[in-house]
């Protein structure tokens, strides 16, 4: 496990810590970029590589200031998650461009994230739409309110999208996630959606084989 620092503009996320595993970039089949969630941290999203991890795979986790990516809900006013919201989808902007600079196509490059990181893959590949090798958010949505207008561009291309949520979450509404997998539908993705009875704000098996599946293929 390597930690570095980015070397990018700053912002309340940009240049801080990086922490990989695995393969390194310049051998590497394909790579994952985890976010981790709110008061959580790099490290602690690096920890799910142990019941997935596959050969030939690159991971890369990018730190949040203060171990938060933004201050208030993903539901909240998108100003009012300003500036460490556009801050954190520039980290993962920044992530993906190194990768397909070490000639990693997006077709191998996995966005996965958990609560407030799920909410993140799901908003940068929405907002920046390609064939990716996969987008995974455990207990996450789309960002913004209510009536947030969804009128992305791009196409995801038939990218592999998965939402993984309980029915339980206090902090992830399950209409959300409905909403999302409409949204993630019309931009071309291929989504797997499931709601886990009685599940509260985690991370299940279920789950955990999906990935290992999914980076299977992959690798």
């Amino acid at each position: 496990m390597a930690e570095h620092n980015q070397d990018t503009s700053k912002g309340p996320h940009e240049g801080g810590p990086l922490i990989s595993s695995g393969a390194p970039l310049e051998a590497a089949k394909a790579a994952v970029v985890l976010v981790h969630g709110r008061g959580a941290t790099a490290e602690n999203i690096l920890g799910l590589t142990k019941y997935f991890e596959q050969p030939g795979i690159a991971y890369m986790a990018p730190q949040a200031t203060g171990n938060s990516w933004y201050p208030r809900s993903f539901l909240a006013p998108l100003e009012e998650n300003e500036p460490g919201l556009s801050s954190a989808l520039r980290v993962i902007g920044d992530l993906v461009a190194g990768v397909e600079r070490h000639n990693i196509a997006a077709d191998k490059v996995v966005l996965l994230g958990f609560s407030q990181g799920a909410c993140l893959v799901l908003e940068f590949a929405a907002r920046h739409a390609k064939r990716y090798g996969a987008v995974i958010a455990l207990s996450g949505g789309l960002i913004g309110p209510a009536g947030t207008p969804r009128d992305y561009s791009g196409s995801l291309g038939g990218a592999p999208v998965f939402l993984g949520c309980g029915d339980m979450d206090s902090h992830i509404p399950v209409d959300r996630v409905h909403e999302t997998t409409e949204v993630m539908r019309l931009l071309g993705a291929n989504v797997t959606e499931r709601i886990y009875p009685s599940m509260g704000h985690g991370i299940n098996e279920d789950e955990l084989i999906f990935v290992r599946q999914l980076l299977e293929s992959l690798a």
